[in-house]
């Protein structure tokens, strides 16, 4: 697959702008483990290369385990996940997923358990940024870093 655009030399405002997304959630209560697992959930579901080998690199490099990795897209058939986990991989597969059903009451219920409202605006920030890069990736067809 041949790369097309580069977003960040076509469009630096853009580009910036998405940046700017990512500062933001620097600063947020969410761990790195925790948004890597986010980044990587919605990039398995959206097939986005790029961004999978990003990521899955990043999660090794802050700790996360190469089997919770292995086994993300089948969290729900494991205890390898704590309750926050769960909740955040539930949360990025109904916003992925937005056309199925979006996130549901069920979800949102048991989130609002285990964070606060800011706390489930950053999860829910976090989640839709993926998502924005995941469409530029597969989109512009970004190609594996070396």
């Amino acid at each position: 697959m041949t790369a097309r655009l580069n977003i960040a030399k076509v469009d630096a405002t853009a580009y910036k702008a998405m940046m700017g997304l990512e500062t933001y959630l620097a600063d947020t209560f969410l761990t790195p483990i925790q948004k890597e697992l986010i980044k990587i959930r919605a990039s398995q579901i959206n097939g986005c290369a790029f961004c999978l080998d990003m990521h899955t690199k990043d999660a090794l490099k802050y700790g996360e385990t190469p089997q919770r990795i292995f086994l993300l897209n089948a969290w729900r058939e494991t205890e390898l996940f704590n309750a926050e986990e769960q909740v955040l991989l539930e949360m990025t597969e109904e916003i992925t997923l937005i056309h199925q059903q979006g996130l549901t009451e069920q979800t949102y219920q048991k989130a609002k358990h285990l964070f606060d409202e800011k706390q489930i605006a950053q999860i829910i920030i976090a989640i839709t940024t993926i998502n924005a890069w995941n469409r530029i990736g597969i989109s512009t067809h970004l190609e594996l870093l070396k």
